[in-house]
């Protein structure tokens, strides 16, 4: 089940892993998903499409707090 906070008026939206980034989340969210890799911190845009940095993170928390950081830039 995904959980949802509100940061400076951005959705940041953690998936579980059976959940789809289109399924929860619209332009301008910040979605946080779990994957092999680590935890990726992906943007979303118009029609669903996603942007994100090169390399996931090696703990939930740091990818919170770099999508924590990406909303008080947008919140400027």
């Amino acid at each position: 089940m995904s959980t949802v906070i509100h940061h400076r008026g951005i959705k940041i939206v953690t998936l579980a892993n059976d959940e789809r980034i289109v399924d929860h989340c619209r332009k301008g969210d910040i979605a946080i998903v779990r994957e092999e890799a680590g935890w990726w911190t992906y943007f979303v845009g118009a029609d669903g499409k996603t942007d994100g940095y090169d390399a996931p993170f090696d703990s939930y928390d740091k990818a919170l707090w770099t999508a924590k950081a990406a909303a008080e830039f947008s919140a400027e």
